[in-house]
């Protein structure tokens, strides 16, 4: 099993990130204990902007141009929002998840994937956030996002302790899992730039950047 090779770690702009999704060039991050977004610069690690969430951000992707964010409600029902860097949040489009849960967020450019970690399952979201299918998981989940080789997932056993970053054949009906590095215990979400993973360490209030020796 390789390990994760650090390449940058960083002070969060927030207390608690979670979310991290990228949008261009510029590295967006949802923080619990102030439930803000946050842009952030990856080169030079400055804020370019900060935005008010109308509930706390638990999941964060890129797509259709814009961002797509899960968001929780006072009671921890989850919600679905568009996001536009420079306008802020549509309101008008929350959206219900499926069951009114859902956490880390991703997307292949076509279509929208919400890990929902308590059905331990992700469904697949239409561009009007319909489900079209259910990908059931071997394991629990602390971040699911696309890089060089496909879908990747943190997966975690029951004690959301030894996390494993690993790779699933969505091609397939049942996919297997197929573990590929060791993570941080602290790991939540996933994000990748085209060349370099990301990934929150929640608890530690810090971003990290990191690679696989296999290129993966």
């Amino acid at each position: 099993m390789l390990t994760v090779r650090e390449e940058g770690r960083h002070a969060s702009p927030g207390s608690r990130p979670q979310p991290l999704a990228f949008h261009g060039e510029t590295l967006w991050a949802g923080c619990w204990d102030d439930s803000h977004l946050y842009a952030i610069d990856p080169a030079t690690w400055s804020v370019l902007d900060k935005v008010a969430a109308p509930g706390k951000p638990f999941g964060i992707a890129a797509f259709g141009g814009d961002l797509r964010v899960v968001l929780a409600d006072e009671g921890d029902d989850r919600y679905l929002y568009r996001f536009t860097p420079g306008r802020g949040f549509d309101l008008a489009s929350k959206m219900p998840c499926p069951d009114l849960t859902g956490s880390h967020l991703a997307s292949d450019g076509g279509e929208l994937f919400l890990g929902q970690m308590a059905n331990q399952r992700v469904l697949v979201l239409d561009a009007s956030g319909s489900p079209t299918r259910a990908i059931k998981l071997p394991t629990r989940c602390a971040g699911i996002g696309f890089g060089l080789g496909g879908f990747h997932m943190i997966s975690a056993d029951e004690e959301f302790e030894e996390l494993q970053l690993a790779r699933l054949d969505l091609q397939s009906a049942d996919p297997d899992m197929v573990p590929v590095a060791v993570m941080p215990s602290d790991a939540r979400a996933l994000a990748f730039n085209g060349d370099t993973w990301w990934t929150s360490l929640r608890e530690l209030s810090e971003i990290l950047s990191f690679s696989i020796g296999d290129g993966a």
